[in-house]
């Protein structure tokens, strides 16, 4: 046997040369591209599907809660109070009972009026911030519930809720004009 064909030998059993993909292989690959594809659009749906859930579950505020007294409801805390509609502002009302007075906001829901009517005896559950219970539900005498909205009204912000300073310390505003600042001294 020759060199030359000692290297024909090779050659032939070198790896066999590539030509076109069999249909049944791309006929795979498609298959399997889409069912990924379709696993992929399944865990996003999934996913959203979970958020959208969670989003529309009522909120943990609705646990029952024992009602207390107006005059007992400390700032920041969500509580429950009942009592009987005093007077009516828009979408405000003063409810009332043997202790105290409180203002309760029902935000857009209770425009007009819509929420309680005068003389109703109501529980009313929130948050309590600033003064004004902010209220989640409405509970009527009949059992009947209103889902308000979030407890806690809007987003503290604004020089109310500014760092405070110490009595008899001025803060420095600048000018009150438009006038432009002194220049530096040299």
């Amino acid at each position: 046997m020759s060199h030359s064909d000692d290297n024909n030998q090779i050659d032939a059993g070198a790896a066999p040369k590539a030509g076109p993909v069999p249909p049944h292989r791309k006929h795979r690959r498609k298959t399997a591209a889409l069912t990924f594809a379709a696993v992929a659009i399944l865990a996003v749906g999934a996913a959203a599907g979970a958020g959208a859930v969670k989003l529309t579950r009522p909120t943990p505020e609705m646990a029952p809660m024992t009602p207390v007294a107006i005059s007992t409801v400390k700032e920041g805390n969500l509580v429950t109070i009942k009592g009987k509609v005093a007077e009516i502002y828009g979408n405000k009302f003063i409810l009332q009972d043997d202790s105290g007075r409180a203002l309760v906001d029902t935000g857009p829901e209770g425009e007009g009026g819509k929420a309680a009517k005068a003389e109703e005896a109501v529980s009313v559950q929130g948050r309590f911030d600033d003064g004004v219970l902010h209220a989640s539900y409405i509970v009527r005498q009949d059992g009947s519930i209103d889902a308000l909205g979030p407890a806690g009204g809007p987003p503290r912000h604004g020089p109310k809720h500014e760092p405070r300073h110490a009595p008899g310390v001025e803060l420095d505003h600048g000018p009150l004009n438009d006038a432009p600042p002194p220049p530096p001294k040299p």
